[in-house]
């Protein structure tokens, strides 16, 4: 573990093995650190949420192993209400800038571009990339590989797989990309492809194209892993 000059841990704060905190970083609160974890200048983890609600309840921040988190990066504690913890899954690049709210659930290996402002009680899947300068409204969902453009204001969940970018955040496309660099085989992509001509660009309604694609036709787990999202969103789905 090595931390830099000038830099300020709190007395609740747990670092585990191989972190490193570069000078003027600022942790405090209850908040635990995974191994191997790199924390750049300035960084504010774990200060009290920009919640009006809060009243110094002892909630706290769990961040996993191998991320990195750049200069003016800042992540708040949890509240009662949102269940009381903020968490940051492992192997996670956050750019310089960004701010990740209160009792956000960001998954691993995700990617979040400078100055991106996720807001409280956010959730962002796994292998989820954000483009820079973007937003992510309260309660909004980012599923797994999804690709959000710079520039979005996101307001609707965005659904796994996709390309997401403009305002408001409408669906663009599949993120054939991502899914390459996941290593997917040949065949699920093709499924991942031809559910989404069922679910966003066929003339059906939406829950006549999800029974199509419950049908037997699909045999994937990526593919039912993307009907799951559509039907447990309570913000609705971008389209």
């Amino acid at each position: 573990m090595r931390v830099g000059a000038y830099a300020v841990i709190g007395p609740d704060v747990v670092l585990e093995a191989g972190v490193e905190v570069r000078p003027h970083a600022l942790i405090t609160g209850r908040t635990r650190i995974g191994a191997r974890t790199r924390i750049f200048p300035f960084a504010v983890l774990g200060e009290e949420p920009q919640d009006k609600s809060f009243s110094g309840e002892a909630t706290e921040l769990l961040i996993g192993a191998d991320n990195v988190l750049r200069e003016h990066v800042t992540i708040h504690v949890g509240t009662v209400k949102g269940g009381g913890c903020t968490r940051i899954g492992d192997d996670n690049f956050i750019m310089n800038g960004v701010h990740i709210a209160h009792d956000v659930q960001l998954g691993s290996h995700v990617i979040v571009a400078s100055q991106v402002a996720i807001a409280g009680h956010a959730e962002i899947q796994d292998f989820a990339v954000i483009g820079g300068l973007s937003g992510v409204h309260q309660h909004a969902r980012v599923g797994e590989s999804a690709m959000v453009g710079a520039l979005t204001g996101l307001t609707l969940d965005a659904p796994p797989f996709s390309l997401v970018s403009g305002e408001r955040g409408p669906l663009r496309g599949v993120n054939v990309v991502g899914l390459r660099r996941r290593n997917f085989p040949r065949e699920v992509r093709r499924e991942i492809k031809r559910a989404y001509q069922l679910l966003f660009w066929s003339r059906l309604r939406l829950e006549e194209a999800i029974e199509r694609v419950r049908g037997g036709e699909f045999v994937s787990p990526e593919v039912a892993r993307l009907v799951s999202f559509i039907e447990n969103s309570t913000r609705g789905v971008s389209r």
